[in-house]
């Protein structure tokens, strides 16, 4: 069977800093796309990224990287944005909103409108009211907008497990949910190790959970105190949803969306688990979290409730 996409299928990045040109190149690397258009104000920046990426064409079957100005990103298929201030040494994701919320807004306008069937994907941070103010702007069909939310985290959090366990990261399944940020929380219940839930692991104990937890969190910060910026793992994180999306993989990931009525939390864009397929979110998975867990959702939600406009 051919599973390939549409020849005609395009990815606009927007944004060729760190995090835009490395899920180029990873997108490229997995052929996910006809074509894959890197826009940024800075030319000089885009220009040398394609350059850079381009010199590779001869080993992938991905039919083009180039650079475009916003205006182009209308008749794409894929939007990812990654545009914006990035997070300073002690600064936090949530510090961010309201210059990268004006700068959202500035691209937005140039862009002017998109497609009807385009699906919008926020890198940029922070991801949850970025991808809140996205929705209203675009005025987009319901789940064609969203962000990466907890999908990092939650693979940092397979990776620390994995370690723990000293089995692959591939045979941890669960979810970190909330803000992609300090409210954000391991969602417990729903981890599983070899199909194992932890709940029955004697190795796990409460001390390691609140140790992973904590590390989970932090790992941003001290990646950046280290490189200053943080851009490997997101961008294959960002590849894997487009994979999701573009191959209707109905793959469960923990993305940023706008959540109705979900384990008593409503009306909030934030991290949660959700079925990608062709038409973006096609479905919020109903996972029944615990009561602990759901006080957890619940103040994660009033702390990105503090940042809306």
């Amino acid at each position: 069977m051919d599973n390939k996409k549409p020849l005609a299928t395009k990815i606009a990045i927007i944004g060729a800093g760190s995090v835009g040109s490395t899920i180029a190149y990873v997108a490229t690397l997995k052929n996910l796309a006809a074509e894959i258009s890197l826009i940024d104000i800075n030319v000089k920046k885009e220009e040398g990224e394609v350059m850079d990426i381009a010199d590779g064409m001869c080993f992938v079957e991905t039919g083009c990287v180039k650079g475009t100005d916003f205006a182009s990103a209308r008749d794409a298929d894929i939007i990812v944005y990654t545009a914006g201030a990035p997070q300073a040494p002690g600064e936090t994701r949530l510090d961010l909103a309201t210059k990268n919320r004006n700068i959202l807004k500035s691209v937005f306008k140039k862009i002017a409108r998109f497609k009807n069937t385009a699906i919008v994907i926020i890198v940029a941070n922070p991801v949850d009211a970025l991808t809140a103010e996205a929705i209203r702007l675009t005025q987009l069909p319901r789940g064609r907008v969203f962000g990466t939310g907890t999908a990092l985290d939650t693979a940092r959090l397979r990776t620390e497990l994995s370690h723990l366990f000293k089995i692959s990261a591939q045979n941890v399944h669960g979810f970190v949910l909330g803000e992609h940020g300090n409210s954000e929380f391991v969602a417990w219940s729903s981890v599983t190790i070899g199909g194992i839930p932890t709940a029955k692991l004697k190795l796990l104990t409460a001390h390691a959970r609140t140790e992973i937890e904590t590390r989970v969190r932090q790992e941003a910060y001290e990646i950046i105190s280290r490189k200053n910026a943080t851009f490997y793992g997101i961008g294959l994180i960002t590849a894997d949803i487009i994979e999701a999306v573009l191959f209707d993989q109905k793959k469960i990931l923990p993305i940023s969306i706008l959540v109705e009525n979900w384990n008593d939390v409503d009306n909030i864009v934030l991290g949660v688990p959700a079925i990608l397929g062709r038409a973006g979110v096609e479905k919020i998975w109903p996972l029944i979290l615990s009561k602990q867990e759901q006080k957890k959702l619940t103040a994660s939600a009033a702390m990105l409730k503090k940042y809306e406009v």
